[in-house]
C-alpha cells in the first residue's frame, strides 16, 4: 500500500491537537534515512538519550554498541546546566523560610530555575525515568452470570437491612456476601497464579532454602527503617495535648465499644465510621484503652501502609528508584507526619487514594478488569473513611477521560470503558451502608461539605468565584509559602514542604509538563492535574476561607506530589550517571541523592519534633495534667464525682479531663451558679480553677471558709491553674 505524505494541513492539526499523539516534524534537508519515511516510533523504556542521538539511522547495531561502550568508558563533563537549575531552586526556597521570607525574591529565583530546568531537559540533562510500557490484557468479556445475580441480590436485601444507622450481624454478612460474589462473578482467573503457588507450595516443603537478598532490598529495608523511626519516635509526647475533636472522636470509639455500632457517627456535624472502628479495635486488642494513644495509633498505622503503594506507583510510573524517593521523602516529610501524629482521620484520604491511583492506573495501562475491581474496592473503602475523600470519585472521572482522549487508548478504549464501570460497580457496592444512610438523613451526610461551599452556615463573605480564584492560589502556592494558620495540624504561615522537597517538586511539576508537551503521555498531565483537584476540599471552602489551605483536606495532593518528587529527583540522578563514565556516575548519584536527604531529613526533624511540638504545647490546652490531678485525688481522699473543673470561656475541654482521668463518660465542668449544688456531697472537694477567674473563687472562698488554694506549677509557663482543696466537713484533713 502506498504511503500518503502529510498536507501542511496535517502538519497545522498536529500541532493544534497534539493528544490525538499524531506528531509530524519537517524533515531537515538531504536528511537520509533507511528508515521508511514517515513511520511513527515511541520509545517507552529508553537508554540514555545522548547515546541514542549519536546513533545515526544508517548505523548498524554493533556500531551502537561500540558508541555504547566509548561512552561509558570515558568521562563526560558535568550536567552544569542540572545542577545550577537545582542550586537555584534551592536558593530560591530558601529565601522563603520563615521568619525572614522575601517573596519577591523566591519567586526570581525560581523562575530563573524552571527556565534553566527546561534547557536541561532539552538538552538532555536532566532525563526523567520514562513510564514503563504494560502489555494489554484481552479481556474475554465474560461474566460469571449466576454468581453475579446472587451477588445483587445479597446486596439488595443488605441495602434494606442497613436501616436504622447500625452494623448488625446480619446486614454486615448480607452485604459481605454481596460483595463477595460480585468479585467472584467478575475477576479473571491468572493462568499463571497456580503454577506460582505450587512453587512457592514446593519451595516451603523443601529440606533447606537458600534465601536470596538483594543490595536492593537492603536499601529498601533502610529506607523503610528510616520511615518508622519519624513515624513512631516519640509519639506520646508529639503532639502532647489532645483538643476537643478528640473528645469527640474518643466519645464516639466508647459508643462503639458498649455496641453503638452506627454506619455514620452524628456527633460534631458528622463523621465517617472507620476510625472509629480502627480506634476501638485498638483500645481494645492492644490494651491503649480510651486514650490520646490509641487514636495516634490508629492514624500514624494509616500514614505508614499508604507507604508500600505510593512505592509501587512510584514504579508504574517510572522505576523502582522513583518508588523509593518517593516513598523516602513522604515518609520524612512534615506534612504526612504531622496530619498522622494528631490522631485524627486526615491520613485516610491519602491511605485509600494511593491504591485507587495504583490499581486505576495500572488497570489503565494494561486492560486488566482484576485491577479496576481492587481499585474499586478501594474507592469505595475510602468513602467510609474521611469526607474529604468524597472529591476521589471526580478525579477518578478525570484520569479515564484523560487517557481516552491520548493516542495511547487507541485500540483500547472499549475495554477501558468497560473497566471503568467494573469500577463504579464495585465502588457502589462497597460504598453501600452509607449510600443507605445518606438516603435516610441527607441533611446529616451533607451537612459538613455544604457548610463550607455554601451558605448554608454562614453567608459567603464575596463573590464566590473570586474566593474560589483567591483559595486556588493560595493552595497551590502552600508547598513553597503558606500552609495555612491551623496549629493543630501545621507550623501556622510556613511552607507544606522543606526547603529540598519543595524545590525538587517545582522542578519537577516544570520537567514533567515539558516532557509532556513532548510524549502527550495521558499519566503525565494527569499527575500534574490531580494536584489542584485533590485539594479541592480545602479549595471549595468559599464560606470559610480563612480555613484555606490546611494540610488535612489537602492530604490527597501527597500521593501525586512526592511521586512528581521521586520522578525529579530521580531524572536528576539519571543525567548525572549519563554524563559521566558508568563507575563516577553511580557514585556521585548515590552521594548527590543521599546528601540531599539527610538535609531533608534534618529540616523535617526540627519542624516536627521542635517547632511543631513547641508551638502546640504552647497553644493546646494542659487537659492532660488536670487530668492527672483528678486522677489521684480520686484515687486518694476524694471520689470521681466531689471533683469539678470551673467552666472559664476558651479554656480546658472539660470532657478532656474526664478522658485523661480514666472516667471518659464523665464532664467535670461546673459553672459558678451551680457552686450551691456542691454543699450536699460529703467527701472532700476539689475545684480546678484557671486563675483569671477572680471571681468564681471569691465565690468558693466564701462558701468554702475551711477550704485553702494551692497553684499547680505546669510544665508550660502559661499554662498554670489553681487548685482549691475542700476537707470533710468535719474539718479533717488529709
Amino acid at each position: 500500500m502506498e504511503n500518503k505524505e502529510p498536507t501542511v494541513l496535517d502538519y497545522v492539526k498536529s500541532k493544534l491537537m497534539p493528544w490525538k499523539g499524531v506528531s509530524i516534524e519537517i524533515p531537515a534537508p538531504n536528511s537520509g534515512s533507511t528508515l521508511e519515511k514517515n513511520q511513527a516510533v515511541e520509545i517507552d523504556s529508553e537508554p540514555s538519550e545522548k547515546i541514542l542521538k549519536q546513533v545515526q539511522p544508517t548505523d548498524s547495531i554493533d556500531d551502537a554498541k561500540l558508541i555504547s561502550d566509548e561512552a561509558d568508558a570515558k568521562e563526560i563533563s558535568l550536567p552544569w546546566l542540572s545542577f545550577l537549575a537545582l542550586g537555584i531552586a534551592l536558593f530560591a526556597q530558601l529565601s522563603l523560610e520563615p521568619p525572614d521570607a522575601n517573596k519577591s525574591l523566591g519567586i526570581t529565583l525560581y523562575g530563573i530555575a524552571f527556565v534553566i530546568a527546561v534547557f536541561a531537559a532539552i538538552k538532555g540533562e536532566w532525563q526523567l525515568a520514562f513510564i514503563p510500557k504494560r502489555d494489554h490484557r484481552h479481556d474475554p468479556l465474560t461474566v460469571r452470570t449466576w454468581t453475579f445475580w446472587i451477588g445483587l441480590v445479597f446486596s439488595l436485601i443488605a441495602f434494606l437491612a442497613f436501616g436504622g444507622n447500625r452494623f448488625t450481624v446480619l446486614n454486615v454478612t448480607l452485604w459481605l456476601i454481596g460483595v463477595t460474589a460480585l468479585v467472584s462473578a467478575l475477576w479473571l482467573p491468572d493462568p499463571q497464579w497456580r503454577f506460582n503457588l505450587s512453587g512457592y507450595i514446593e519451595k516451603l516443603n523443601a529440606k533447606s532454602w537458600n534465601i536470596f537478598i538483594s543490595r536492593w532490598t537492603l536499601i529498601l529495608v533502610a529506607g523503610f527503617g528510616i520511615v518508622l523511626f519519624f513515624r513512631f519516635f516519640r509519639l506520646n509526647q508529639v503532639p502532647p495535648e489532645m483538643f476537643s475533636d478528640h473528645a469527640e472522636k474518643l466519645l464516639d470509639v466508647w459508643d462503639v465499644l458498649n455496641g453503638e455500632t452506627r454506619i455514620f457517627f452524628p456527633r460534631n456535624t458528622g463523621r465517617e465510621a472507620i476510625q472509629m472502628y480502627l480506634t476501638a479495635g485498638i483500645a481494645k486488642y492492644l490494651g491503649t484503652g480510651l486514650s490520646f494513644l490509641s487514636l495516634k495509633l490508629g492514624t500514624v498505622l494509616a500514614g505508614v501502609f499508604t507507604l508500600p503503594f505510593l512505592y509501587l506507583l512510584g514504579k508504574e510510573v517510572g522505576n523502582r528508584r522513583v518508588g523509593l524517593i518517593a516513598l523516602l521523602f513522604a515518609g520524612i516529610a512534615y506534612w504526612p507526619n504531622v496530619i498522622s501524629r494528631v490522631g485524627l482521620r486526615f491520613p485516610l484520604y491519602p491511605l485509600f487514594l494511593a491504591p485507587v491511583l495504583y490499581f486505576l492506573i495500572r488497570g489503565i495501562q494494561t486492560s486488566n478488569r482484576n485491577d479496576y475491581i481492587l481499585a474499586g474496592i478501594a474507592l469505595g473503602m475510602g468513602l467510609h473513611g474521611y469526607s474529604t475523600f468524597r472529591v476521589v470519585p471526580a478525579v477518578v472521572v478525570v484520569a479515564v477521560v484523560l487517557y481516552l482522549i491520548h493516542h495511547q487508548s487507541s485500540g483500547y478504549r472499549r475495554q477501558t470503558i468497560l473497566g471503568f464501570m467494573v469500577l463504579v460497580l464495585m465502588a457502589f457496592m462497597i460504598f453501600l451502608p452509607l449510600f443507605r444512610y445518606a438516603l435516610e438523613d441527607p441533611g446529616m451526610f451533607n451537612y459538613r461539605t455544604l457548610s463550607r461551599i455554601s451558605s448554608a452556615e454562614q453567608p459567603l463573605p464575596g463573590s464566590a468565584w473570586q474566593i474560589f480564584l483567591q483559595n486556588l492560589w493560595k493552595a497551590v502556592t502552600m508547598f513553597a509559602w503558606s500552609n495555612g494558620e491551623t496549629w493543630v495540624h501545621s507550623i501556622p504561615h510556613r511552607p507544606a514542604l522543606d526547603i529540598v522537597t519543595a524545590a525538587i517538586f517545582y522542578l519537577g511539576i516544570v520537567l514533567v509538563l515539558v516532557r509532556y508537551l513532548r510524549k502527550r503521555h495521558w499519566l503525565d498531565i494527569f499527575l500534574i492535574l490531580s494536584i489542584p483537584l485533590l485539594m479541592m476540599p480545602s479549595i471549595l471552602s468559599l464560606a470559610f476561607p480563612s480555613e484555606n489551605p490546611s494540610l488535612n483536606r489537602t492530604a490527597g495532593a501527597i500521593i501525586p506530589i512526592f511521586l512528581i518528587v521521586g520522578l525529579g529527583l530521580d531524572g536528576f540522578l539519571n543525567g548525572l550517571e549519563s554524563s559521566l563514565s558508568k563507575a563516577w556516575g553511580k557514585r556521585l548519584a548515590w552521594m548527590v541523592g543521599f546528601t540531599l536527604l539527610v538535609w531533608s531529613s534534618l529540616h523535617n526533624y526540627d519542624l516536627i519534633f521542635n517547632q511543631y511540638f513547641e508551638q502546640f504545647r504552647l497553644s493546646a490546652w494542659n487537659t492532660s495534667e488536670v487530668g492527672d490531678v483528678v486522677r489521684s485525688f480520686s484515687d486518694s481522699v476524694g471520689t470521681q464525682d466531689s471533683a469539678w473543673v470551673v467552666g472559664s470561656a476558651h479554656w480546658v475541654d472539660t470532657r478532656l479531663v474526664g478522658i485523661n482521668a480514666g472516667y471518659p463518660t464523665k464532664d467535670y465542668a461546673i459553672w459558678p451558679e451551680n457552686f450551691q449544688d456542691t454543699l450536699t456531697v460529703v467527701a472532700p472537694k476539689m475545684f480546678i480553677i484557671r486563675p483569671e477567674e477572680e471571681t468564681s473563687l471569691s465565690m468558693l472562698q466564701e462558701m468554702y471558709p475551711q477550704g485553702w488554694l494551692t497553684l499547680y506549677k505546669s510544665e508550660v509557663p502559661t499554662k498554670d491553674f489553681y487548685i482549691f482543696f475542700v476537707p470533710p466537713d468535719d474539718g479533717t484533713t488529709p
